[in-house]
């Protein structure tokens, strides 16, 4: 990596006046809705969830590397998906989220394993956004290569769920160029605060993961690592 890459990004991604904007093909704008048609569909509700109040959840965050055995169950997964990255109401036929994103293109994918959740089988799934729904990807225990992948930490092994977010960079640059990496990494942190404040209201804990080899995560997710890449991660579960 050049010791200078990231200076060269923040110089060269920079707008100039009178230099900002463009034509925009909508015949290609990318679709914001991944989906994996052919896998088993779980359905999510999470109604009757008991949380704390908003000064209180905001006190309650912090990080949390260390996690009990108790398991999670499926209401609580689902008000986590939902309240980090969901739909939260539509209005003229367009489905707005809970997390603001840039040019409201939605880039980041959510994908979760669990390998302690209540009513739901130890393995990798992906959030269907738009049928707030969990498709079935593999049904296996990822926990020891997703902390391998993790420089080693223990985080993934020991926590019952660990939520892994992708990029699909098209979506952005459609309309931002070289400049919507910066908004894909701003929408990954919106959607993470989301995640931890969500997690710090019903009394869970949290734990944010950027140093992680990317190659492998993908590897794990069976993504390419250029159209779709990992970006963030992050584990979920009691407080030891």
């Amino acid at each position: 990596m050049s010791e200078k890459i990231g200076d060269d990004f923040q110089k060269l991604t920079k707008y100039k006046r009178g230099k900002v904007g463009g034509f925009l093909d909508w015949s290609n704008k990318p679709k914001i809705y991944k989906q994996y048609p052919n896998s088993k569909k779980i359905m999510l509700i999470f109604d009757e969830i008991k949380t704390l109040s908003f000064d209180q959840t905001i006190k309650n965050r912090k990080s949390v590397r260390n996690y009990s055995q108790n398991p999670l169950n499926i209401k609580q997964v689902a008000y986590l998906l939902w309240s980090s990255t969901g739909i939260q109401r539509v209005q003229r036929d367009y489905k707005f989220r809970n997390v603001p994103s840039a040019g409201a293109l939605y880039p980041i994918e959510t994908y979760l394993f669990t390998k302690n959740t209540k009513n739901l089988q130890t393995g990798l799934y992906h959030y269907n956004i738009e049928s707030n729904s969990l498709e079935e990807l593999i049904q296996e225990d990822l926990s020891a290569p997703l902390s391998k992948a993790c420089l080693d930490q223990s985080m993934p092994f020991n926590a019952p769920i660990t939520l892994i977010w992708t990029a699909i960079f098209q979506r952005s640059k459609w309309k931002y160029k070289q400049r919507a990496y910066r908004y894909i990494y701003l929408d990954a942190g919106h959607i993470a605060q989301n995640l931890a404040l969500c997690a710090a209201t019903m009394g869970l804990g949290s734990c944010q993961i950027g140093a992680f080899y990317d190659q492998e995560i993908n590897k794990i997710l069976g993504l390419d690592g250029k159209k779709e890449s990992a970006i963030y991660l992050t584990t979920v579960g009691y407080p030891l």
